[in-house]
């Protein structure tokens, strides 16, 4: 069962479509705490702000079972490893002195950094997935 009082290492973005890289970095993100708190920033159909960003076809429902789906492949339950949460769009996280958390970026290698959402979306197209 999820604790929600233990620490969970967060992970925010728009997984548009939840894809490789993103469970490489879960994957990752488990082995701080032992759970983690995926936050879907909401920005369906919408430009999410920030350059590069315009291109959010899948809403929250779409990617909570893509990402749900994808992890229970690896075997990673709901609820048990992780939980997904629909947040606004936030596009700065800010804070003052000693709040208690930390900012890590994980090297996940080239080949998952080399994982493209905007190439899936645009094959997804392509195969008229999309």
């Amino acid at each position: 069962m999820f604790n929600w009082q233990k620490p969970t290492v967060q992970m925010l973005g728009r997984w548009q479509p939840w894809h490789d890289g993103h469970t490489a970095l879960f994957k990752k993100a488990l082995e701080i705490n032992g759970q983690v708190c995926i936050m879907y920033r909401d920005v369906a159909g919408a430009d999410a702000g920030v350059e590069g960003q315009a291109d959010n076809p899948f809403d929250f429902e779409d990617v909570k079972e893509r990402i749900v789906r994808g992890l229970a492949e690896h075997g990673y339950k709901e609820n048990e490893d992780f939980v997904v949460l629909k947040v606004p769009n936030i596009v700065d996280i800010s804070y003052g002195r000693g709040v208690g958390y930390t900012f890590t970026e994980h090297d996940l290698g080239e080949e998952i950094h080399k994982i493209s959402a905007t190439k899936i979306r645009a094959d997804m197209r392509k195969k008229e997935e999309l």
